[in-house]
C-alpha cells in the first residue's frame, strides 16, 4: 500500500557524511527547512528536515518516526538553506553538522525561534537630579549615571559589557526611581539618515559611482585601495545607497577587535538598526540579532565569518573587509571559507558583493584576471596624506638591545620629540619563545607537542600555544638542577621592557591577545592610543590593519628574518601582506609617516621586490610563480589529515586513501607524510595532500570516495578529516 505521507531526509549533527531518513508519524508533514526532534541510536538530537521522499535505502521496518516538530515554518530563507546544502557537499562535510555551526546555538538546544523582548534603562528626572548630589564613594552608580548622561539618557544591553556591569546591578537604581527599565518596540527598518559624510576624491567617487549602478543585481567587485585610502568611506557611501533602497547590508571584518570601533562608525553615520555579531555575545544575544535580522528589523549586521549565515528579509548588499585574512577561512570543524561563501550568497542573493583590501589574495587578483571580479583601484591616500618612506637597515655585525639597534631607537627619539607616537610590531607574543639552562642546554618543549613552551615572565608560567598547556616557570634546571634558567629570544612582554627601559618617560601600551583578554580591553587601548595618551605600542598583527591612528608617524618591525624562509608556497604571498599592511600604520593624517624594517637579510628578494615596485606588481610576480609551479589558484587541493595516539595509524589509514585514489586520472596524491608539527596535543599526524588542476576532478573524485573512506577498518583507528582549498599546512 503506497505511503500517504512522504520519508524525511534529516540532518542530524553526527560525524557521518549523510542525512538519515525517519517517518512522518502522526505529526504534520514538516517543510524543508524546519527542526524536527528525533531519536538517534540512545539519545535525542535537533535535526533539520533537508528533503521529502517516497523511498529510502533503509528497510521499512527500521525507519523511526520523527518525536516533534519544532517549527511551522523554515528557519532558513531558500537562498541560505541552499548555499548551507551546496557548501557541506563542496567542503566535504557532514551535513548535519554544517546546519549545527551555522545556526545559533540556542536553535540547536530546540529553542523556539522567537524574537524575546530587548530591554533598555533609561535616566528619570530623579536620576538626573541625583547625579550631581552623588557621594564620590558610589563609583559603581556613578559611573552608571554618567553614562546615561552621555548617551541621551539610555543604557542598552550592550552598553553593559562595556561598562562590565551585569543587569542585576542596576536594581538599586531602578528602586530609587533614578532609572526605569523599558521594552525596546522593534519597528521596521529602512529609512536612512546620513550624517557626517566626508567628501570623496575622484578615485573614491568613481569607485562609488560604479557599484551602485548593481545594487538590485549580483556583481562582484575588488575594491584595491593602499592603506588609508578610505576604503570605509566608500563602503559608507554605497551602504548609504542600498538602505534608501530599503534593503540591509552585511559586512564582514576579520577580526571581533574591529568589530566595536566599526559599529561605532557605522552608528555615528547612520540612524537606523545596526548590530555587531561575534563569538563574544552571549547566546541569546545572537538569537535575537539572528531573528531580527530575518525580520527586517535590523538594517546593517556587522560581523566575523560566522556572521556570514545570518538570514536577511531582503539583502542588498556584501562587503568583505580585509577579504585577504586568513582568519575568513574556518581552521576545524566545517572548515569553510567565508570569503568564497559570500561571493556564492551574494550570487544567490542577487546582490553585489565588495571585496576590499590594500593586499589583495592571489586568489581574488587571479578572479580579477579572469575577469570574474570587476577590478576598483584607489591609489592615493585619503586627506592628501602621503605614503610612508620605508627604509630597510641592515643589522648585520650590528649590537642588539633586546632586538633593538642603536639607530632604530635613535629614529624611535626623533619622532617621539615631536609628539608623535611610534608602533613596534613584533609578531610572537610572550616574554621569550623559549627558556634554556645555561648548565646542561636543557631547554623547555611542550610534552604534548613538537615544540617549545613559550616564557610568560609577568605570569611565571611556560604556555604552549598550540595545546594550551600551561606549567608553572621552574626554579632549577629538571634535568642537571642547575639554577641557571635564561630566556631564549624576543616575544612582546620582552620587547615591551626592553622600549620601557629605553623611554622610561613614555608611555608603552602592549597590544597582543594576552594583553587584551579582558573585556572592552581592546576598545580601551584603541581610544587612549586616539587620544594621544600613548608613546609607544607595541603588538602582534591585532595592530596591523583597520586601525587608524592619526599621530602615529613611524612603525619598526623588528624581526622579520622568520617569515622570509618558509616551506609554505603561500609565504611570500603573507609577508608581502603582513609589512605593507603594517606599514600603513604610520602617516595616515597631515604628518608624514617612516616604516623601518631591521633584518639580517637586506638583500632578500621580497624585501627588495616589496619596496621597488608596488604590490600590485609584486602580486602579478607572485601568480606567475605559481602558474609555473602549478600551484593554487592555478589548481585545486584537498588536504586529508588524521591523527592518533601512535603515528603508525595515520599513516597506515592515508596510505589506503591514496591508494582508494590512485585510479584517478588528473589528480594527484603526495604522501602520506608526518605533518610539519607531527606530535599536537599529544597526538601524531599524518597529512596527504591531493592536487588537480581541473576543480571540478578532486569534487567529482572526492565524493565517491568519501563514502568507502568512511568504511575503512583502518579509519576506526584515528580522528581525520579533510581541508578543501586548504590555507595552512599544520
Amino acid at each position: 500500500m503506497p505511503q500517504s505521507k512522504p520519508i524525511l531526509k534529516v540532518a542530524v549533527p553526527t560525524p557521518l557524511r549523510r542525512s538519515f531518513d525517519y517517518l512522518v508519524g502522526h505529526h504534520a508533514v514538516p517543510a524543508v527547512g524546519t527542526r524536527v526532534r528525533v531519536s538517534f541510536g540512545r539519545q535525542q538530537l535537533i535535526g533539520i528536515v533537508v528533503a521529502h521522499t517516497d523511498k529510502s535505502t533503509t528497510p521499512a521496518n527500521k525507519l523511526k518516526p520523527i518525536q516533534e516538530v519544532i517549527d511551522s515554518e523554515p528557519l532558513l530563507p531558500d537562498t541560505l538553506f541552499n548555499l548551507l546544502v551546496w557548501a557541506a557537499d563542496y567542503y566535504q562535510h557532514p551535513i548535519g553538522d554544517v546546519f549545527t555551526t551555522c545556526l545559533p546555538s540556542l536553535l540547536n538546544k530546540g529553542e523556539p525561534a522567537i524574537l524575546e523582548p530587548e530591554y533598555c534603562w533609561k535616566l528619570t528626572p530623579e536620576g538626573q537630579a541625583a547625579f550631581p548630589k552623588l557621594n564620590k564613594n558610589a563609583v559603581k552608580q556613578h559611573k552608571i549615571l554618567h553614562w546615561a548622561l552621555e548617551h541621551q539618557g539610555i543604557i542598552q544591553a550592550f552598553d553593559l559589557e562595556q561598562l562590565e556591569l551585569i543587569p542585576s546591578e542596576l536594581k538599586p537604581l531602578i528602586e530609587k526611581g533614578w532609572l526605569s527599565k523599558e521594552i525596546i518596540e522593534p519597528s521596521a527598518q529602512g529609512f536612512v539618515q546620513s550624517s557626517d559624510s566626508l567628501v570623496l576624491n575622484q578615485e573614491q567617487q568613481q569607485a562609488v559611482e560604479t557599484m551602485q549602478k548593481d545594487i538590485g543585481q549580483f556583481h562582484g567587485f575588488l575594491l584595491d585601495g593602499v592603506t588609508g585610502s578610505g576604503k570605509t568611506e566608500v563602503y559608507l557611501q554605497l551602504i548609504e545607497k542600498v538602505l534608501l533602497n530599503r534593503q540591509q547590508a552585511l559586512v564582514l571584518v576579520p577580526e571581533i577587535g574591529l568589530t566595536p570601533q566599526t559599529v561605532q562608525r557605522f552608528k555615528r553615520r547612520f540612524d537606523c538598526d545596526i548590530a555587531m555579531l561575534h563569538s563574544g555575545l552571549t547566546d541569546r544575544q545572537r538569537l535575537n540579532i539572528w531573528l531580527k535580522a530575518k525580520q527586517g528589523l535590523t538594517s546593517v549586521v556587522i560581523g566575523t565569518r560566522s556572521a556570514l549565515f545570518t538570514p536577511f528579509a531582503d539583502l542588498g548588499l556584501i562587503v568583505v573587509d580585509e577579504e585577504h585574512d586568513v582568519s575568513y577561512k574556518q581552521q576545524d570543524g566545517f572548515r569553510y571559507s567565508a570569503r568564497d561563501l559570500a561571493i556564492l550568497r551574494a550570487r544567490d542573493e542577487q546582490a553585489p558583493v565588495v571585496l576590499g583590501s590594500a593586499t589583495p589574495s592571489m586568489e581574488s587578483v587571479h578572479n580579477v584576471n579572469q575577469g570574474k571580479l570587476t577590478h576598483l583601484t584607489l591609489r592615493k591616500r585619503a586627506a592628501n596624506a602621503k605614503p610612508p618612506h620605508i627604509k630597510v637597515l641592515d643589522i648585520r655585525q650590528r649590537p642588539l638591545n633586546n632586538g633593538l639597534s642603536q639607530p632604530l631607537l635613535d629614529n624611535m627619539q626623533r619622532h617621539l620629540e615631536k609628539g608623535n607616537q611610534c608602533l613596534v610590531f613584533l609578531n610572537r607574543r610572550g616574554f621569550a619563545p623559549s627558556l634554556m639552562c645555561h648548565g646542561c642546554g636543557w631547554i623547555a618543549d611542550c610534552q604534548r607537542c613538537d615544540k617549545h613552551m613559550t616564557l610568560h615572565l609577568q605570569q611565571k608560567r611556560l604556555h604552549c600555544h598550540h595545546c594550551d598547556k600551561q606549567v608553572f616557570m621552574p626554579k632549577k634546571c629538571p634535568d642537571c638542577g642547575a639554577p641557571e634558567l635564561f630566556p631564549v629570544g624576543l616575544g612582546t612582554e620582552r620587547l615591551e621592557q626592553a622600549l620601557i627601559t629605553a623611554f622610561p618617560n613614555k608611555k608603552v601600551v602592549r597590544i597582543d591577545r594576552d594583553s587584551t583578554r579582558r573585556k572592552q580591553a581592546m576598545q580601551d587601548y584603541v581610544t587612549a592610543i586616539k587620544n594621544n595618551e600613548v608613546d609607544i605600542l607595541v603588538g602582534t598583527q591585532m595592530l596591523a590593519k583597520g586601525h587608524h591612528f592619526p599621530n602615529l608617524t613611524m612603525v619598526a618591525v623588528v624581526d622579520i628574518d622568520g617569515c622570509l624562509f618558509s616551506a609554505d608556497f603561500r609565504a611570500t604571498e603573507r609577508t608581502a601582506q603582513l609589512l605593507t599592511q603594517v606599514a600603513g600604520r604610520a602617516g595616515r593624517a597631515d604628518q608624514p609617516g617612516e616604516v623601518v624594517i631591521q633584518t639580517h637579510h637586506p638583500e632578500h628578494p621580497l624585501l627588495l621586490n616589496l619596496f621597488t615596485q608596488d604590490y600590485q606588481s609584486l602580486s602579478q610576480q607572485i601568480l606567475a610563480e605559481r602558474e609555473a609551479g602549478l600551484l593554487p589558484p592555478y589548481s585545486s587541493m584537498a588536504l586529508f589529515r588524521a591523527e592518533a595516539s601512535s603515528l603508525q595509524y595515520p599513516m597506515e589509514f592515508l596510505k589506503e586513501v591514496s591508494q582508494s585514489l590512485s585510479h584517478i586520472t588528473g589528480m594527484d596524491c603526495f604522501g602520506p607524510f608526518p605533518a610539519p608539527m607531527a606530535k599536537r596535543a599529544g597526538k601524531m599526524r599524518a597529512q596527504l595532500l591531493c592536487q588537480a588542476q581541473q576543480r571540478g576532478l578532486i569534487q567529482r573524485a572526492l565524493k565517491p570516495a568519501i563514502s568507502q573512506i568512511e568504511q575503512l577498518p583502518s579509519a576506526r583507528k584515528v580522528r581525520w578529516s579533510i581541508d578543501i582549498d586548504p590555507q595552512d599546512p599544520f
